[in-house]
């Protein structure tokens, strides 16, 4: 197992590197710099200007140097104004190129200054990350158990009444996409008479304290999504099992129907489900961007749209890491936890 883990380790990390290197080549192409330069500076920049602008921002570097500086493995690229003034990567408002380290990367634990939010990249992504994270926590808790519920209830016996109701809830949840559901229920909800009483305040005001009323609404949104696909998953998994030659056995010998499902089916249905659910965090981490826009909650899937939006090329680069570092790192957990639930699978 430590082998196994150690190779899927190292796949993870050249994943990464390799992932990362495609976002920084494609947000440091010349239209996306040029865009840069003319809203920091004025949208009626000439070409030179924009020029000098990128040459001073150290901009103009080959993409290799550049994403070596900004992994931390390269000195950072500096700048000497006119004026004898040092401008460059390291050096933060406020501080000497002195004073400034001349390594600052990712792995110094930089990862740059927003130009949107006026504030260095690493605060702003960990308070919004940590603002989806309240929001996925939630999702989670009603979206799993809701989904494996009808999923074992969908598949404990196929073709009944209760399979056909069931599956086609699960259906109609995974066909309906987070913006024409969220739609409704602003409607149906938060703007009439009725709603009103139930659901007062916004997201928005969730982000400081969280309650019922201002934050049902978005969680309840984004877990019918995702519960239609779990539990239709633990249905075929379910149904698949209780077909088994065992649970046939079982039945032979007179073991009741409840201790057939909870002692011998369960555990075997769960195994594929278990992967589906561990797929759902990235999902959560990105998918929330309509949600999270919709709603006016300001987590990190607000936080993406901003940085596309704006140009801002250090807090996207940050959000694209974050997001390669949550894929690798709970793809790695679902394959580990998916040999120990499964006897049948064996490490050579």
């Amino acid at each position: 197992m430590g082998l196994f883990i150690l190779k899927r380790v190292g796949v993870m990390i050249l994943t990464a590197l390799c992932l990362t290197f495609l976002v920084f080549f494609l947000t440091n192409l010349y239209p996306n710099l040029e865009k840069l330069a003319k809203t920091q500076g004025n949208f009626r920049m000439s070409d030179e200007q924009v020029s000098s602008f990128l040459e001073k921002g150290g901009y103009l570097q080959p993409i290799p140097i550049k994403y070596g500086e900004w992994l931390g493995v390269l000195p950072s690229y500096r700048h000497t104004n006119e004026d004898g003034s040092v401008q460059g990567r390291c050096i933060l408002p406020g501080k000497t190129a002195e004073e400034s380290p001349k390594f600052c990367g990712i792995l110094q634990g930089f990862w740059g200054y927003s130009t949107v939010f006026k504030d260095e990249v690493a605060g702003v992504v960990s308070t919004r990350l940590a603002l989806t994270g309240k929001l996925m926590f939630w999702v989670m808790l009603l979206m799993v158990p809701s989904a494996l519920l009808l999923g074992i209830l969908a598949g404990m016996k196929e073709g009944s009444k209760t399979d056909r109701t069931l599956s086609t809830f699960a259906i109609t949840t995974t066909a309906t996409p987070e913006y024409v559901s969220g739609v409704i229920f602003i409607a149906v909800f938060a703007s009439s008479a009725v709603g009103l009483k139930w659901f007062k305040g916004t997201a928005t005001s969730a982000m400081e304290h969280a309650t019922f009323e201002n934050f049902f609404l978005p969680v309840l949104t984004i877990s019918l999504y995702g519960m239609g696909y779990i539990a239709r998953m633990t249905r075929a998994s379910m149904t698949e099992v209780m077909t088994a030659q065992y649970i046939r056995t079982a039945r032979l010998k007179g073991v009741s129907f409840p201790n057939i499902v909870m002692k011998h089916a369960l555990r075997n249905a769960l195994i594929a489900p278990f992967t589906v659910i561990m797929l759902q965090f990235p999902w959560l981490l990105n998918g929330v961007v309509i949600v999270e826009t919709l709603f006016n909650y300001k987590g990190f899937g607000w936080v993406l749209v901003q940085a596309a939006g704006n140009n801002d090329i250090q807090l996207l680069l940050a959000v694209s890491v974050v997001s390669v570092i949550v894929v690798l790192v709970t793809q790695l957990i679902s394959d580990i936890g998916y040999v120990y639930l499964n006897p049948r699978i064996r490490i050579a």
